[in-house]
């Protein structure tokens, strides 16, 4: 009788192997998700609805109208001042960053459409060293909200980063006034600024531009703050709160304006850009598809 239950041996004798990469392990449920799956619920964990990280391509990808995407100042690319080696020198880092995730730094800035209404855009890649914002990110941003400013767009940019970057020094954090001052101009110009805050949204980036928005919206879970949370405790001596420093704890402290759930974000952004009267789109307008993933796929 058991040989009758027993399982059938692989036809070539051996045992039969799983092929790697085709389950993904939920960070907060621990439970496999089958890949292909887990895509197709927009990275979103069908057990506890876990949002997972998006590269910056995967996400303009999941906003924008399909072929509305211009990439602007993709030749920008980050240069080393200082000399900079710690396990090992700075371009080298840079390098295995660009090959890894296949942007040339860690942010995607252009011009594309919302359901139908245009916008300048940006999203950060935090694959990219962490998304941190070094000369070439603040330069990107600062010039995506003088764009916003010139052509009468909102501006709507999509945070994930972990800071400054440390490689670059004090020009590191010096992109903290100028993208500050850059998104600043568009309240004086009456232009409208979306930021959406995705995990993790932390240090300059979220000292910076990240909370000067408009509306600001976030994922749910998203880790928002700016020190992390030993970092606190150690400095001020108490224990913080459970929850601390997620999307939902500074919703309801009044941090920023509303969560939005993946699948829903498109529709809402589509409706805050017709409500602030942002133009369509124009027909016929030049664009180019978003750049390809690490592995070679396209977007």
């Amino acid at each position: 009788m058991l040989n009758w239950i027993r399982r059938p041996d692989h036809p070539s004798g051996g045992r039969r192997d799983v092929p790697a990469g085709l389950w993904s392990k939920c960070p907060r449920c621990a439970t496999l998700v089958y890949r292909k799956e887990l895509e197709r619920k927009l990275r979103v964990c069908p057990r506890c609805s876990y949002h997972h990280r998006l590269s910056a391509a995967d996400r303009l990808a999941l906003v924008l109208d399909e072929g509305s995407f211009e990439e602007h100042d993709e030749g920008l690319v980050p240069d080393d001042p200082l000399g900079f080696v710690d396990e090992q020198p700075y371009p080298a880092r840079i390098e295995e960053a660009q090959r890894r995730t296949g942007v040339p730094e860690a942010i995607i800035t252009g011009t594309g459409a919302i359901e139908g209404r245009g916008a300048v855009v940006g999203a950060m890649e935090f694959g990219f060293l962490g998304g941190s914002m070094g000369a070439v990110v603040g330069e990107k941003v600062a010039r995506s909200a003088e764009r916003a400013g010139e052509r009468r767009r909102p501006l709507v940019l999509f945070s994930a980063s972990g800071g400054a970057r440390m490689q670059e020094g004090a020009l590191s954090l010096m992109q903290l006034a100028k993208t500050s001052v850059a998104v600043g101009r568009l309240s004086e110009l009456g232009v409208p600024f979306i930021s959406v805050l995705c995990d993790p949204t932390t240090g300059g980036v979220a000292a910076s531009f990240a909370f000067q928005g408009d509306v600001i919206l976030a994922e749910p879970g998203a880790l928002i703050g700016f020190a992390g949370r030993r970092v606190i405790e150690q400095t001020i001596r108490q224990k913080l709160p459970d929850g601390f420093q997620t999307a939902e704890f500074v919703l309801e402290h009044g941090l920023i304006d509303a969560i939005v759930p993946r699948g829903d974000l498109r529709p809402t952004l589509g409706r805050l850009l017709r409500l602030c009267g942002a133009p369509p789109a124009p027909a016929g307008a030049a664009a180019g598809p978003l750049p390809t993933l690490a592995d070679g796929r396209p977007v």
